[in-house]
């Protein structure tokens, strides 16, 4: 049997700041975050931390704090 696929809003955020931190990673040159030395100070990076809590909070809320 089958199983549809479902893609949500979260699933969708996630899957573009990911594109970015790669896209990211590509033009820098380096496979991870944890060999740039912008890592602690990185948006980018934090954006998608938080785009991969929220996929899998589903937006119900909470805080995440590193």
């Amino acid at each position: 049997m089958e199983k549809d696929l479902v893609i949500d809003e979260w699933q969708l955020a996630l899957k573009a700041k990911k594109q970015e931190l790669q896209d990211c990673q590509n033009s820098n040159n380096i496979k991870s975050c944890l060999k740039c030395q912008k890592i602690l100070e990185c948006n980018l990076r934090k954006e998608y931390v938080k785009a991969v809590y929220e996929s899998m909070s589903k937006g119900s809320g909470g805080g995440f704090e590193f």
